[in-house]
């Protein structure tokens, strides 16, 4: 869906802050996801579209069919992104066995707003990147069914369409919206290149003020 070009920009952009600073600046509003979603396998920085899954409570036991589908189904180089109501951060939406599909079909990562299982043999056998709300060894059979996949799903203040290109590191999550993808793009790395000139002259200059009055930035 991007192009190699695309993608290799924001896989060098230094931090997801650059990126959320861009976005504040272009969009005028937030676009990145809630402090608790981090990476619980490494720190890999993950780069690529979104495919939305939403699950929503259910007593059935059912599958994950949505979600299972559309790990096989969706290019290399997505990111599957899992949201629905905030009871799902009791239970974990992704595991060991959704992993190993994610890492036979080359996918970029995960992004949960729910829980996250199976982390010590994610860890040991895949090191497959996954960032979640929680963590919980409970399953959503009996509990929670997936509704749709490739809708809008709401994370935080974030509405994720399909498509949206996600980017995420220690730092955090950043949905940039796939019709101003090449604008920010273009802004981070400016912003990138303005905070290291601005770290140079502090550090040079002995003085923070001094960096904050040239850049006027914090």
């Amino acid at each position: 869906m991007y192009s190699q070009q695309i993608i290799d920009g924001y896989r060098a952009i230094f931090s997801t802050a650059s990126i959320a600073d861009a976005c504040d600046q272009i969009l005028g509003k937030t676009m990145f996801l809630p402090h608790e979603i981090k990476n619980r396998i490494n720190n890999k920085k993950i780069v690529g579209p979104a495919v939305t899954i939403f699950e929503d409570a259910t007593d059935e036991k059912l599958p994950p069919q949505h979600a299972l589908d559309a790990i096989d189904e969706s290019e290399a180089g997505s990111v599957i992104v899992i949201s629905g109501c905030q009871a799902l951060e009791t239970v974990a939406v992704w595991g060991g066995l959704m992993t190993a599909g994610a890492v036979a079909n080359k996918h970029e990562g995960a992004i949960l707003n729910g829980g996250l299982r199976d982390i010590n043999e994610i860890r040991r056998d895949y090191d497959f990147p996954v960032f979640s709300k929680t963590v919980s060894p409970g399953t959503t059979l009996g509990r929670f069914k997936t509704i749709s996949s490739n809708q809008p799903i709401q994370i935080g203040e974030v509405t994720i369409y399909q498509g949206d290109l996600i980017v995420g590191d220690i730092d955090g999550v950043v949905c940039v919206p796939k019709d101003v993808v090449e604008e920010v793009l273009a802004l981070s790395k400016s912003i990138d290149e303005r905070e290291l000139e601005q770290a140079k002259l502090i550090i040079e200059s002995g003085s923070l003020r001094e960096g904050l009055a040239k850049y006027g930035r914090i």
